[in-house]
């Protein structure tokens, strides 16, 4: 049996009819940059998830970067983040100009420690940047808590998480942007590359949409600053559009299999004498399993095991960003972050998509468990010598 990471075409297939007219009906009208179905895709992105603008641009890097910039983030600042994550993260920071200024993450959920980030605070500091790894929120009351109480803007790589939920509130509420990315992976994933910054404040909205059209305001040749050629295109904003309203039932799919994962593989993770461990889903979390990631000691053996299955695997991530070449100017060292570091060495995402069936969960539970038969050890019990 062949179990794929993911599998676009089967998701195309079912939306086939609907797309292939949307599409038609953009390249019938001429009008292929911003324009109604933009803007109203935007709203529903927007409404569905807890803010009250949307600015799509080209990319999720563009929708960081120009976040960032929109806040007046630049030179000379500090941007308190995460090592461990996508390099879009740290890439935009850098873009600005800013400095990123990494803290470590909780070995659990992956997310940014939170409790450690006032410690990293000095007076360049300007915003936190942590990411919805995974597709589960980081702890947003304390993190708006730090923010307020230090003046610093709250800004989200929500990415990975478009559907998640905490204590019931989306991921766009209460902060002052959260960052989507459109890439054809994701849950929510256009037909190429695209993005939208999520905000409630009117002033940095209408900052956004002249940054993504070149710093014009007004008038298409009346420049107000130095912008970008960042927009998000009408073809991809009705593809977009069609996906959105299954998003939901998709996310839900993702979560029952995750759960089914789980149910299969419990019992191996506790037999497995700390080799191999499941995700953890905090209780105050609606996770919507953009990745279902384990960890074991042998990954690369384990991820050759189920290759020779024809079982895919990817690893996110295999390298933490303050050990990539691109980043040691910073002056970062190994040891700086050792659960990072640690946990770079032993993830790996298994397949999970909505497409998928219960058959292939279960197929690829089973030889996991088969390896860790071969593999591993049970623990060995010695006689009491007294």
């Amino acid at each position: 049996m062949k179990v794929s990471l993911a599998d676009l075409r089967a998701q195309y297939y079912e939306l086939k009819e609907q797309i292939d007219t949307a599409i038609s009906e953009v390249i019938e009208s001429g009008q292929f940059s911003g324009g109604p179905r933009v803007a109203r895709l935007e709203q529903e992105v927007a409404d569905f998830c807890g803010a009250k603008h949307g600015i799509g641009v080209a990319s999720g890097t563009d929708a960081l970067i120009l976040a960032l910039e929109a806040y007046g983030i630049g030179h000379g600042d500090e941007v308190i983040t995460t090592p461990f994550s996508f390099g879009a993260t740290s890439e935009a920071i850098a873009r600005v100009g800013a400095r990123p200024v990494y803290v470590d993450i909780d070995a659990n959920t992956y997310n940014i420690q939170v409790d450690a980030i006032e410690a990293h605070i000095t007076p360049k500091t300007k915003a936190i940047l942590p990411v919805d790894l995974y597709g589960q929120m980081c702890d947003r009351s304390a993190l708006q808590s730090i923010a307020e109480k230090h003046n610093l803007r709250l800004i989200i790589d929500s990415a990975q998480s478009i559907g998640a939920s905490q204590y019931g509130i989306p991921i766009a509420d209460g902060v002052d942007a959260a960052t989507l990315s459109f890439y054809p992976t994701k849950n929510l994933g256009a037909y190429g590359d695209g993005g939208m910054i999520l905000t409630s404040n009117d002033e940095t909205a209408e900052i956004l949409r002249s940054l993504r059209g070149h710093g014009t305001h007004g008038h298409k040749y009346h420049y107000v600053r130095v912008g970008y050629c960042s927009r998000l295109d009408a073809i991809q904003a009705v593809v977009l559009e069609n996906k959105l309203p299954l998003l939901q039932g998709w996310n839900d799919l993702r979560r029952k299999y995750a759960h089914l994962y789980n149910t299969h593989l419990e019992a191996v993770a506790e037999q497995s004498n700390g080799t191999l461990h499941l995700p953890l889903e905090t209780e105050d979390n609606c996770h919507i399993y953009h990745q279902y990631t384990i960890r074991h000691t042998r990954r690369d053996a384990l991820q050759v095991y189920l290759k020779e299955n024809e079982i895919a695997s990817e690893i996110y991530y295999p390298s933490p960003l303050h050990l990539q070449p691109a980043y040691t100017p910073y002056g970062y060292r190994e040891g700086d972050f050792p659960i990072s570091e640690k946990v770079s060495n032993e993830v790996l995402s298994l397949p999970i998509h909505p497409e998928l069936t219960e058959a292939q969960i279960d197929f690829v539970a089973e030889h996991i468990a088969k390896f860790q038969k071969i593999s591993v050890p049970a623990p060995s019990f010695q006689r009491s010598q007294i």
